[in-house]
């Protein structure tokens, strides 16, 4: 029996208006407008909280199957074991030495502008107890799952993104005997795929629930004795993605740094309001591949390592708030123990990796490195929303610009391979 033609149903105007506005800019109306309603009405608007969950909830749902599926087939499409070594050494290179430069930016502007002399804020804050973060060898042995399906179960991102590889490159030595395992998995990130960008429609809710309630809840009563702070973080984060990330995606991939930017925006503004890299996934990895034209082998395999691992934006918050302590209870530091805050920092990247609150665990140790009071961390509890926000904005662009270069030299790779064999 045929199908009758069916009319196409038209377009609300409502639908014509949002579908033309594009969704880069429905999310910066929505980000605006939670600024100036939050402002407004102060610590009421945490009424609209549940809308910036429930976004929250949505996007975090997705990440463990979507990871998963993705990276399986991300390693399996690549048909050959070497190539996944060598993006992976390229890889935790560019994460380590961005992060370094990171970490070293931060210092500078914290000795430059000295965001923690002429703070007048009671000294006698409670006593923070240390928090001991794994070491770099127990990081590394965690990485191999006992139990992957308790991984998966767990939401533990190194263990998934090892079991996913294993599973991709046993399929791959495989070859046809493992092809209806790989269809699977194929099948199955594209129902992940489509699932995220449903999820993404609802960005614009989620974005102003998220955001309005924090600017409602912090008053410039409580910003002011900090402000100097939170200004030293805001213009490292951003001078570090203008000079490092455009530096790199223009040098390596010859792309338009603009481009890249306005690419990526989408996610660097979910992950401003989320502070969660991992909760961003999602859509720093649609966003890659759709507007910066990066491939799903290169996005599956780069992106949820750098959710994990990559952290410029915090190492860059831990080298200004270490030395906010120090200035603020009148320590000055040597120029080596300012080395040691920046290699501490860059290692402390991977080895607080997969650890809740992995940013105070990070400055906890950085602290303690060069010998300051462990309390000053207490100082800048109170505005660490503030900076989360910031530093994970520059986390999700650091992977992303990672995923611009390492498949640009993949596909340069591939390029004199295929000249090579043609002469």
């Amino acid at each position: 029996m045929a199908f009758m033609a069916m009319e196409p149903v038209p377009m609300s105007q409502k639908e014509v208006f949002m579908k033309r506005i594009g969704l880069l800019s429905q999310i910066l109306i929505a980000f605006v407008l939670a600024i100036i309603v939050g402002a407004i009405v102060g610590p009421k608007i945490e009424v609209v909280k549940p809308f910036g969950d429930l976004f929250l909830r949505m996007i975090k749902f997705i990440i463990v199957p979507l990871v998963l599926a993705s990276l399986v087939v991300g390693v399996a499409g690549t048909g050959d074991i070497k190539k996944i070594g060598r993006m992976g050494g390229i890889t935790l290179v560019y994460y380590l030495l961005t992060t370094a430069i990171a970490v070293t930016i931060g210092l500078i502007l914290a000795n430059i502008f000295s965001p923690g002399k002429g703070v007048n804020i009671d000294a006698s804050v409670e006593k923070v107890e240390p928090t001991e973060a794994p070491s770099i060898i127990d990081t590394l042995l965690n990485i191999v799952p006992t139990n992957p399906i308790a991984s998966l179960v767990n939401g533990d991102m190194l263990q998934i993104i090892f079991f996913a590889i294993f599973l991709g490159a046993a399929i791959t030595i495989l070859g046809d005997k493992a092809k209806t395992v790989y269809n699977f998995f194929n099948e199955f990130a594209e129902i992940m795929y489509k699932i995220t960008a449903i999820v993404m429609k609802l960005a614009p809710i989620g974005v102003f629930g998220l955001i309005a309630p924090t600017v409602g809840e912090y008053g410039l009563s409580v910003l002011l004795p900090l402000m100097k702070v939170i200004l030293v973080v805001y213009f490292g984060c951003i001078l570090h993605a203008v000079l490092v990330y455009s530096t790199s995606v223009k040098l390596f991939a010859n792309m338009n740094p603009l481009k890249f930017f306005t690419g990526i925006a989408p996610a660097s503004l979910v992950a401003f309001s989320t502070s969660s890299s991992s909760g961003t996934l999602p859509i720093t990895i649609k966003n890659t591949e759709e507007n910066l034209g990066v491939s799903r082998k290169v996005s599956s395999f780069v992106l949820p390592l750098g959710a994990t691992v990559n952290m410029d934006g915090t190492a860059l918050y831990q080298g200004v708030c270490v030395l906010f302590i120090a200035q603020f209870f009148g320590y000055d530091l040597s120029l080596v123990q300012q080395l040691t805050i920046v290699l501490t920092a860059t290692l402390a990247s991977i080895g607080t990796a997969g650890v809740p609150g992995a940013g105070l665990i990070m400055l906890t140790m950085v602290v303690t490195s060069v010998g300051l009071p462990v309390e000053g961390i207490a100082l800048i509890a109170g505005i660490d929303r503030l900076l989360d926000m910031i530093r994970t904005s520059v986390n999700i662009t650091g992977d992303a610009s990672a995923a611009v270069v390492v498949n640009a030299i993949e596909e340069n790779r591939e390029l004199k391979i295929s000249n090579d064999v043609s002469v």
